[in-house]
């Protein structure tokens, strides 16, 4: 097996605290590796140094020379935002080189009317593939990846998944998304307390496995301690003698005692510092049948006639967590702003909330909280609280006393977050909109925010990509696409229905550029299943639209509907 790269003792401070301190490790051919680990602790910097791009203060970075390595960054360079897609990913190739760019771009989704688009009009889902295409584009050994799956959506994320899986070459991957790291890494590194701990299994075993070893070393922790305890009372228990009997040897035996325990505690099991704060949802149920009864309605942009979805008829009771899924750009947050809007100002009549339902919103941006605001104050938006209150709810989630008074302009995205999740704790709210709440949050935190919806005694309505949340926490999934909002019973059916757009889209594109095969393409149903599939759901969709009452049909889209099942029936 070759050796692609070794750190020995890696150290790095930018102040008199180090953010890691002698990391060593060794990255091998094959190598699919998850680095994770809280916000702030240095996963992104250590990428950084590995690639270069950072000097460590201490310890050396030793890459083999026939290792190649590239770094998919989190961002496309703000210098090739006007470029085109193509220029973008060819701006290091020689001009008879641009096939190999070309042909990169269409195995990774592109469409040649794509190819001219400029840089700056790309989805997230394209940007993500962009920039996974100006490193591999070189045929690297090593990828180093930071957080390739923020702000993706569904079906990005599935197509990431699939990427990585068959990527042939070594990577090292810096996520919070479990369900990805487990699909596609056989190792773990996870970064705690400065160090760097490492197991050869993906992510969720290692995680399990470190709990293990943090109950095995508490219980050694406390086993030490008795011993250190005992030994400082037979000390103390001497020294006392040996000065009332002014005995030398008793005195003498003391000392050395003393210095036992001494070095007992520099021996001592470290334990973990562990996280300063606990995510925590509070709520209350609001007894009735319904918080929210929508009727059909347009969803279109503010101040535009632009049609994003068909919103479907559809009730929302205490207890229900509804995950809104679907591409970026389809209306999901669109359509949490013009609920909460309703909710607000009873300006869209086909959106109903019960006279005493209470509404808190998770907006993705933040925008709840103002910046001219003090932290302190920051939460009486929220509820009447008492200073004595407000002081000890900020303290619980890790905002130390002498912060109080300090600016939410100053506070970073994670720390953003945090306060507004006590904020709408505190309110306990009947109904929460949570808009792509795991944005700042780091894995810990994930499991938290799922542990306490499913706790949560209101109703959510919640728009994430984060499979683990959705799996875990919602028990009802409203899936948008081809201009309709659907439900599902489950994410698989949801899942299968993306897969089978996806693979449909992808003939497409294939019967229209024929001479070009894809060399990452690859499924686990073939093309009749997938077209069946596709079938079964169109039948489905138009049969529920038609026994709907007339004025609620949609005639458009069921013309779409029945031209789709024709085209498909010819091709079976």
């Amino acid at each position: 097996m070759s050796t692609f790269l070794t750190a020995q003792s890696l150290t790095l401070a930018y102040t008199s605290t180090s953010l890691f301190k002698d990391l060593s490790f060794t990255i091998n051919q094959g190598d699919k590796i998850g680095l994770i680990g809280h916000n702030g602790c240095g996963k992104s910097t250590l990428l950084k140094l590995l690639d270069g791009q950072l000097e460590a203060s201490h310890g050396q970075i030793a890459t083999a020379k026939s290792c190649l390595v590239r770094y998919v960054e989190q961002h496309i360079p703000q210098t090739l935002q006007s470029a085109t897609v193509l220029s973008a990913l060819a701006d290091t190739l020689a001009e008879d080189e641009y096939w190999r760019a070309e042909l990169l771009l269409d195995e990774l989704g592109f469409s040649p009317s794509e190819w001219q688009m400029p840089v700056a009009n790309c989805s997230g889902g394209q940007q993500m593939r962009l920039l996974l295409a100006r490193a591999i584009i070189h045929q690297p050994d090593l990828l180093l990846l930071d957080e390739p799956s923020n702000h993706l959506d569904l079906p990005s994320l599935l197509w990431l998944e699939q990427f990585l899986s068959a990527w042939k070459g070594a990577f090292v991957l810096v996520s919070h998304d479990q369900t990805l790291l487990d699909a596609v890494t056989n190792t773990t590194w996870i970064m705690r307390d400065q160090a760097l701990h490492h197991f050869a299994l993906p992510c969720s075993q290692a995680r399990t496995a470190l709990k293990e070893k943090d109950e095995a070393d508490k219980l050694r922790h406390f086993s030490e301690q008795k011993e250190i305890d005992r030994i400082a009372k037979s000390a103390k228990r001497l020294a006392t003698w040996g000065k009332v009997y002014d005995n030398e040897d008793l005195a003498r035996k003391a000392k050395t005692m003393l210095a036992r325990k001494e070095r007992l505690e520099e021996e001592q099991t470290e334990l973990s510092e562990g996280t300063p704060w606990r995510l925590q949802l509070q709520g209350e149920a609001l007894p009735a049948n319904r918080l929210v009864e929508v009727t059909s309605f347009t969803i279109k942009p503010p101040e535009s006639d632009h049609t994003l979805f068909e919103m479907s008829d559809m009730r929302i009771k205490s207890g229900d967590r509804i995950a809104v899924l679907g591409h970026n750009g389809c209306g999901k947050s669109t359509l949490l702003n013009l609920m909460h809007s309703a909710s607000q100002a009873k300006t869209q009549p086909a959106v109903t909330f019960h006279e005493r339902c209470r509404l808190g919103y998770y907006d993705q941006s933040l925008q709840q909280l103002h910046d001219q605001d003090s932290i302190s104050d920051a939460l009486l938006s929220f509820a009447s609280l008492s200073s004595e209150q407000c002081k000890r709810a900020l303290i619980h989630a890790g905002f130390e006393y002498a912060r109080h008074t300090q600016a939410v302009a100053s506070l970073s995205g994670g720390e953003r977050a945090r306060l507004l999740f006590v904020g709408l704790t505190l309110a306990r709210y009947h109904l929460l909109f949570l808009d792509e709440p795991t944005n700042h949050l780091d894995m810990e935190g994930k499991e938290e925010l799922i542990e306490t919806l499913n706790q949560f005694e209101g109703a959510t309505l919640l728009v994430s990509h984060d499979r683990s949340l959705i799996e875990q926490s919602c028990n009802r999934f409203w899936l948008i696409q081809d201009g309709v909002l659907t439900e599902f019973l489950s994410p698989d059916a949801v899942y299968q229905q993306i897969s089978v757009k996806a693979t449909q889209s992808a003939s497409q594109s294939q019967q229209s550029e024929p001479e070009v095969k894809s060399a990452l393409a690859s499924t686990t149903l073939t093309n009749e299943e997938h077209l069946l599939n596709r079938l079964i759901v169109l039948e489905t969709l138009l049969e529920d639209d038609l026994n709907r009452r007339p004025k609620h049909q949609k005639p458009q889209l069921q013309q779409q509907w029945r031209e789709e099942i024709a085209q498909i029936n010819a091709q079976l």
